[in-house]
C-alpha cells in the first residue's frame, strides 16, 4: 500500500510564490513516476509536472519558467516550487505515481492541498 500526504497549499497573491510538498511511504518501486496534478474549481483535472525515476522531468506548458519539480530520493519526498503564481493556477493540486514510470498511468494519488491565487 502506498499513501501520499500533500501540504503546503494556502492563499497567495499573484506574483507570489509556494512550494508544496508530498511524503510518500510505502512499497513504491524504484521505476515509479512521480507527478503533480491539479485539479482547477468547475474544470477537469490536469496533469502539471512530472519527475520520472531517471530524474527527467516534464511540466505542462503553462507552468514552464514557473514550476519546478524535484524529490528527495531518500526521503521520498516530493517538491513542487511554484513561483510567479497567476490567478488560474488556483486549484486543488494532488501528488501521485505511476509505477510503470511517467505516462504509464496513475496508481495512487494523494488527498490534496488546495492553492488559492488572488489577483
Amino acid at each position: 500500500q502506498v499513501h501520499l500526504v500533500e501540504s503546503g497549499g494556502g492563499s497567495v497573491q499573484a506574483g507570489g510564490s509556494l512550494t508544496l510538498s508530498c511524503a510518500a511511504s510505502g512499497n513504491i518501486p524504484a521505476t515509479s513516476c512521480f507527478t503533480w496534478n491539479r485539479l482547477p474549481p468547475g474544470q477537469e483535472r490536469e496533469g502539471v509536472a512530472a519527475i520520472d525515476s531517471d530524474g527527467t522531468t516534464l511540466y505542462t506548458d503553462s507552468v514552464k519558467g514557473r514550476f519546478t519539480i524535484s524529490k528527495d530520493g531518500a526521503k521520498n519526498i516530493l517538491y513542487l516550487q511554484m513561483n510567479s503564481l497567476k490567478p488560474e493556477d488556483t486549484a486543488t493540486y494532488y501528488c501521485a505515481i505511476e509505477v510503470g514510470g511517467c505516462g504509464s498511468g496513475t496508481d495512487y494519488y494523494g488527498e490534496g492541498t488546495l492553492v488559492t491565487v488572488s489577483a
